[in-house]
């Protein structure tokens, strides 16, 4: 039974994910960490506290879908940083694949609790 947002998947997924981004936000060149490296931390952490305001808010069905939406943006926010950080030559191949295939199914769980959220 779902009795907080930290009981849903899609809030432990990203807050999973989040606490990724910040270790990799840290290997990240020196001249990066202002620019791409926070960009990274703002978006992965947008991600779940979004999930959680909307959780909170899942009376009213337009805020809920917003804060999803958001939530969903910040994902996919995510995977243009994880794709510059790779293409730079910052992150290995693999392990970059890895965390995008979390991120856009991440972005589709979104999607379906959008679309399914009054059963919850």
């Amino acid at each position: 039974m779902i009795k907080t947002f930290r009981d849903l998947e899609v809030y432990n997924e990203s807050y999973s994910l989040m606490i990724l981004a910040h270790k990799l936000a840290k290997t990240l060149p020196v001249y990066e960490r202002n620019d791409l490296a926070s960009q990274i931390r703002r978006a992965s952490k947008s991600c779940p506290a979004n999930i959680a305001e909307g959780w909170a808010k899942r009376r009213f069905e337009k805020e809920f879908k917003h804060h999803l939406d958001s939530a969903i943006g910040s994902a996919n926010e995510m995977e243009v940083h994880i794709e510059t950080a790779r293409d730079l030559g910052y992150l290995q191949e693999n392990f970059s694949n890895d965390i995008l295939v979390r991120y856009q199914k991440l972005g589709g769980k979104l999607r379906n609790l959008q679309r399914n959220w009054k059963t919850y």
